[in-house]
């Protein structure tokens, strides 16, 4: 027993994976928010092969990474955050992936037309309509975390129900109305990852401020002690 105490001192602390989760997310939707909404010079129709790797790599795989070691941190809505975010940007990179044949496969049953195109992209729009619900889910769950992180996740709401409408209705000013939400939500997502990085650290140059949503949850469950 005094060895495996002694060995359980010498073990380093698991790092926070939360900034690697929250980068991932960031950068992967700003640069996809960027093709939304028409900046530096791309715009919707331009193929996304930048943002279909993002997708896989740093969204994807990083965030999905973040996601599980999330688990051992005790932390479930963290990893069903990260995790289930990670999985979104592997499977909307899959969609253009043609390796995965899933346009061509609408083009093989639908022949190559306007009709097939016109079906592939209501398919997109109810794949977008899923994770709006989704993240209308987990924003609800996000009021009992910190206002920074709840404020990350309605925008993420707002902006999936914008990129949802424009691609049903096929309304480009929605759909790039979408973008440049979408470009603030990576913004505040950057804040809340170097907000998490800062505090992870032993002597942090500063501390950036999240406003803690259930600090009176605490007080009232230690006052019923």
């Amino acid at each position: 027993m005094a060895m495996e105490s002694k060995s359980r001192k010498r073990r380093r602390p698991m790092a926070n994976p939360a900034p690697l989760g929250l980068f991932g997310f960031a950068i992967t939707t700003f640069v996809i928010s960027c093709f939304n909404a028409g900046f530096f010079g791309v715009g919707v129709s331009d193929p996304i092969n930048v943002v279909v790797t993002l997708g896989v790599f740093y969204g994807g795989l990083a965030q999905a990474a973040a996601g599980i070691l999330e688990f051992s941190y005790g932390d479930t809505f963290a990893a069903t955050a990260f995790t289930s975010y990670g999985a979104f940007w592997l499977s909307y990179a899959a969609l253009f992936i043609p390796w995965f044949g899933v346009s061509e496969g609408y083009k093989s049953a639908l022949g190559d037309t306007s009709h097939a195109q016109y079906v592939f992209s209501h398919a997109v729009a109810t794949f977008l309509l899923a994770w709006t619900i989704f993240t209308y889910i987990m924003t609800v769950g996000s009021t009992r975390t910190s206002a920074a992180l709840c404020t990350l996740f309605c925008l993420v709401a707002l902006t999936l129900t914008l990129l949802t409408i424009g691609a049903f209705g096929h309304f480009h000013k929605v759909h790039r109305a979408g973008g440049v939400v979408g470009i603030i939500t990576a913004i505040v997502a950057w804040y809340n990852a170097l907000a998490e990085l800062l505090d992870s650290q032993q002597k942090p140059i500063i501390r950036l401020p999240t406003g803690n949503l259930h600090q009176e949850a605490t007080v009232e469950n230690d006052d019923c002690d």
